[in-house]
């Protein structure tokens, strides 16, 4: 299984980190190839992972036993259509894109024949082995294929199964975006201190190892509640329950239970687009 020959078709954030943790983790660099119209990204995958690069998406995905359709879902139509040519019937191939439904893959205006196609929503801390993917598998996908695919999300982090398509777009709104959110929180917190006087660098040291531990006691104490381990640090009447309090009268839990709603709708709205 970990001698399949895997073309990414487009080289940008996701497919680097795909193609990172997949070397990280010890897949050979020379069973990985990605294709790009455009040089500078493919240079760059190169001079970091040593993996074979080409602007030739035809001749790459002839190559390849696996496929990852790596491109903007605005994309994907022209970019199935240029491999309507070849036969795809003993290829695997893995997509990316939001709101795409697997079955539209086998239609004229996409790969115009039958694949065997899984559907992936990853996250881009796989560049760092901390991954968080979610997988859809239709029926005519197989163990062996299952597998393939569950080894490469799994090389840079964490995937599960889902066993509807439509909860693709939930973990889209839960795991694969959810990264941004995090960001923005953190990017507050400095801005908020650095209003208050203190130095960027400083605010941003404080911030970011917050955040780490904070997941880290998360991931290590799975018999407690996230519910729990907040009480656990908020004294009635002390400072983290003045500042928790503030969230909770701001609606800070309408706000996410809003801004997911608005993620997955948005999932839902592409399917129509594109």
């Amino acid at each position: 299984m970990s001698d399949k020959r895997i073309c990414f078709i487009g080289a940008g954030n996701m497919s680097r980190s795909i193609i990172s943790g997949l070397v990280n983790s010890g897949y050979s660099p020379q069973l990985i190839e990605a294709s790009n119209p455009s040089t500078g990204k493919l240079q760059a995958l190169q001079a970091d992972f040593a993996i074979k690069v080409t602007t030739d998406n035809l001749a790459a995905a002839k190559a390849a036993d696996v496929i990852v359709l790596a491109v903007k879902p605005q994309l994907m139509q022209q970019v199935c259509a240029a491999l309507q040519s070849l036969d795809l019937s003993n290829k695997l191939l893995i997509t990316i894109a939001a709101g795409i439904s697997a079955a539209r893959y086998s239609d004229s205006d996409y790969l115009a024949q039958p694949v065997k196609l899984i559907r992936t929503m990853p996250n881009t801390p796989m560049q760092i082995g901390t991954g968080m993917s979610g997988m859809f598998a239709p029926a005519n996908i197989n163990d062996e294929d299952k597998a393939i695919c569950n080894l490469i999300m799994t090389s840079g982090g964490q995937a599960v199964w889902v066993e509807k398509e439509a909860d693709l777009n939930l973990v889209i709104a839960l795991a694969g975006s959810s990264p941004a959110y995090f960001f923005l929180f953190v990017e507050a917190m400095i801005k908020a201190a650095t209003e208050l006087g203190m130095e960027q660098q400083t605010a941003r040291a404080l911030a970011q190892q917050a955040a780490l531990g904070a997941a880290k006691m998360l991931l290590e104490n799975p018999q407690l509640s996230p519910q729990q381990l907040r009480q656990n640090v908020t004294s009635k009447g002390g400072t983290t329950h003045e500042a928790v309090e503030t969230f909770i009268q701001g609606n800070l839990s309408g706000l996410v239970k809003q801004a997911m709603n608005n993620c997955i709708a948005r999932a839902e709205a592409m399917a129509q687009e594109f």
